[in-house]
């Protein structure tokens, strides 16, 4: 099944989320191992560096095209560099790293529907 004809904006943003949803693996790899070592009473702040290394380059990729996921991932770096309890950071990078997910599929699903070629699909209905 072949899916629907994008114009060239809608490929550069899809390539854009592509990237930027390989990011957000990474990051998410970097909090998983933070959990782990706050459960084990060990640093932490090795882990917090990590994700703010991996997720810098994440805002600079969406603020043109994306800026309110890319403010999400701006929280995302504000709350790694906040000292506290590691358990509390940790609850918190995992659901800001859920939610930014979350707006990605969205932003693609949204990006298929608002730059898809809608000459193709009136002509095979």
């Amino acid at each position: 099944m072949v899916g629907p004809k994008l114009d060239g904006a809608g490929i550069e943003k899809l390539k854009t989320l592509e990237i930027a949803q390989g990011h957000l693996q990474r990051v998410h790899s970097f909090v998983e191992h933070m959990a782990v070592a706050a459960k084990g009473q060990q640093p932490t702040a090795t882990y917090a560096s990590q994700v703010r290394r991996a997720a810098v380059p994440m805002v600079q990729l969406l603020k043109t095209q994306f800026g309110m996921i890319a403010e999400l991932v701006n929280a995302l770096l504000m709350t790694s560099a906040r000292t506290g309890s590691d358990q509390i950071r940790v609850r918190t990078l995992r659901e800001l790293v859920a939610q930014i997910r979350v707006q990605l599929e969205i932003s693609v699903i949204k990006t298929m529907e608002l730059h898809s070629d809608k000459d193709d699909t009136a002509a095979t209905h």
